[in-house]
């Protein structure tokens, strides 16, 4: 290796360094604060203390709006499954005009920012009729978790060999009986990868969620902003550690289960 190339390694390994850098610094000053003794975000704290997340357990509205965004975010995971892979079959499977410009509109809603996509879909569901706070919530979140799902299986489906669904009919099984037994347990991996990123997309989206949450059903986000406004304090911190758990949770899992290798490349 030449003295080039040498430095051409040292400084991409320098620039992914500060980029990881840059990216987890907000999340340890997160962590860091959630700890803290002081009821302002202070850096380094007096003292070291867990009052904060002690808090957690009579803060008011907090449980309320986690059980709304678990259940939203599960709901809505379990839909874009479905849909989704309903989507990706026919994405791979199927030739008809208009192929591509389907394809690309299925994963929009991960290009176009939320805030448009959210005026977007309150407009379209006071024109349907659609007023149900949390019918409405169930919907937006099926709509931006569907990319995820839609990316991920149309990626797995382009590497399946369908003959094999063709060999296991020959061999006894019905239709149905192949998909069960051949189809799905290949596509495993990428049903779990596309699940947990749409569950998480799901319980941390804030500019869609805004729109239809009222007094009364709001997500964790949304009560969160609440926080913010009223009675800013490391409570908030203390939330979004959580949350970030959950992040790492996930990845773990995912990692057990799948393997960050075959995640990558899903």
């Amino acid at each position: 290796m030449t003295r080039t190339e040498q430095g051409a390694v040292i400084a991409v390994w320098l620039v992914a360094a500060g980029a990881v850098a840059f990216l987890l610094t907000p999340l340890i000053v997160t962590i860091a604060v959630s700890f803290g003794s002081s009821a302002v975000f202070t850096l380094p704290s007096p003292e070291w203390s867990l009052k904060w997340y002690a808090r957690l357990a009579v803060t008011k509205g907090l449980a309320p709006s986690l059980v709304t965004s678990l259940q939203i975010a599960a709901l809505s995971t379990l839909v874009a499954l479905l849909l989704g892979t309903l989507c990706s079959i026919a994405l791979v499977r199927g030739r008809f005009p208009g192929h591509e410009a389907i394809s690309t509109f299925l994963v929009s809603p991960l290009m176009l920012p939320g805030l448009v996509i959210g005026i977007a879909m309150l407009q379209a569901f006071r024109d349907v009729g659609v007023r149900g706070t949390w019918a409405s919530l169930l919907v937006a979140h099926v709509v931006i978790t569907m990319p995820y799902v839609v990316r991920t299986v149309v990626g797995a489906l382009s590497l399946f060999d369908f003959s094999l669904i063709d060999a296991a009919r020959t061999l006894g099984c019905s239709y149905v009986q192949a998909l069960r037994k051949v189809l799905v347990p290949a596509l495993a991996p990428a049903f779990l990868t596309s699940g947990m990123f749409a569950f998480l997309a799901s319980m941390d989206n804030y500019p869609i969620s805004i729109f239809f949450t009222d007094a009364w059903t709001k997500t964790l986000p949304i009560q969160m902003l609440q926080y913010v406004e009223e009675s800013p304090d490391p409570t908030i911190a203390a939330i979004s550690t959580g949350l970030i758990l959950l992040a790492v949770l996930t990845l773990f899992l995912a990692d057990r289960l799948v393997g960050l290798r075959r995640l990558a490349e899903l």
